[in-house]
């Protein structure tokens, strides 16, 4: 009776010792929960947001961000190289020359960077859908490195600058026939041009025609074998066309076969137009000094840039149409009940 007594008496002090326990723990975390509802008020009221463990996206994020800023920097690099081309290698280029052309890079290197390194799309077209845009900058740097070697033979003759002067005779005089872009530059320079500087012009004209045409081949060659701009993934119209806008005037298509259509026309008619018009505004090509060499290179380089730049334009809207046609059909076909029935 003795021992049952002592059971019976220490019995409910272990029961209050563990209830004290399990009321000290409750206690405890609902302190803590005090104190973490209090921390997250003053880091709310002071604007601190409370860091998470989000190591792989910020990895990635970081990565992405790094390969724009390499990619925009690239580019801005490049088309300085291409604006300083003619005057690194043609002589007798003044200091005066030297300096306007080297401000003229920079603007045009920071101008590139800004496109490519902004999250939103400025003037650019087909930013994110290669390879327009580098078809178009190869196209135009070989035209103008071509230009520039074939200009240098005159004054500092080298076995490769009497080489592209050769071929450059040679494909001038070839694309020299009636009615032809090139017998069209060379009728609207002045009366009193001397034979040497009217082949100096025909031989310009013929070489940045012909590379201009070239390039055209090879870019819609690219197209149709890499199945632009499907492969690349989404499209996304707002980045690569900032220009177009989808939601206004007629159906989206039908828009883009219109544009197409219209840079198609004007870069088959350009070249045509743009002699005829100095002709025509009676101030002729002879206006503008083709004597001094790097006139002469980016006279021609733009004259005939532009057209195969509006061509190749065309050419991509019209993918792009195309594209939207196909999956427009793709989805109402499948949205047609019992149409894959046999």
């Amino acid at each position: 009776m003795q021992s049952g007594d002592t059971f019976s008496a220490n019995k409910p002090q272990t029961f209050d010792f563990f209830t004290a326990m399990v009321a000290t723990d409750t206690e405890r975390r609902h302190n803590l929960g005090k104190i973490k509802a209090v921390r997250h008020k003053v880091r709310e009221i002071m604007g601190i947001k409370e860091r998470r463990r989000i190591a792989p996206a910020s990895h990635e994020d970081r990565a992405a961000v790094l390969s724009q800023f390499t990619g925009a920097l690239t580019r801005a690099f490049m088309v300085m190289v291409l604006v300083a081309t003619p005057s690194v290698l043609l002589p007798g280029v003044t200091a005066d020359g030297k300096q306007m052309v080297a401000l003229v890079a920079l603007f045009a290197g920071i101008l590139t960077f800004v496109e490519y390194n902004a999250t939103y799309p400025g003037l650019i077209e087909f930013r994110d859908a290669p390879p327009y845009n580098r078809t178009r900058f190869l196209m135009l740097l070989s035209i103008v490195f071509f230009l520039s070697i074939m200009a240098r033979s005159g004054e500092a003759p080298s076995t490769l600058a009497r080489l592209f002067e050769a071929l450059g005779i040679l494909i001038g005089q070839s694309l020299d026939f009636p009615y032809s872009p090139v017998r069209l530059v060379t009728l609207t320079l002045a009366e009193n041009s001397t034979p040497v500087h009217v082949e100096a012009v025909r031989s310009a004209a013929g070489v940045a025609y012909l590379t201009s045409i070239v390039a055209l081949a090879i870019f819609a060659l690219i197209l149709r074998i890499f199945d632009w701009p499907s492969k690349n993934g989404a499209f996304n119209v707002w980045t690569n066309l900032p220009t177009f806008d989808p939601t206004v005037g007629d159906d989206v298509v039908a828009r883009l076969e219109r544009d197409a259509r219209f840079n198609l026309a004007m870069g088959f008619l350009l070249p045509f137009l743009i002699p005829a018009g100095f002709k025509l505004g009676g101030m002729g090509l002879g206006a503008i000094d083709l004597h001094y060499p790097q006139t002469l290179v980016w006279v021609m380089a733009f004259w005939a840039f532009l057209p195969a730049s509006l061509f190749m334009r065309g050419i991509a809207m019209t993918r792009i149409a195309g594209m939207i046609r196909n999956k427009r059909d793709r989805s109402s076909e499948a949205a047609v009940p019992g149409y894959f029935a046999a």
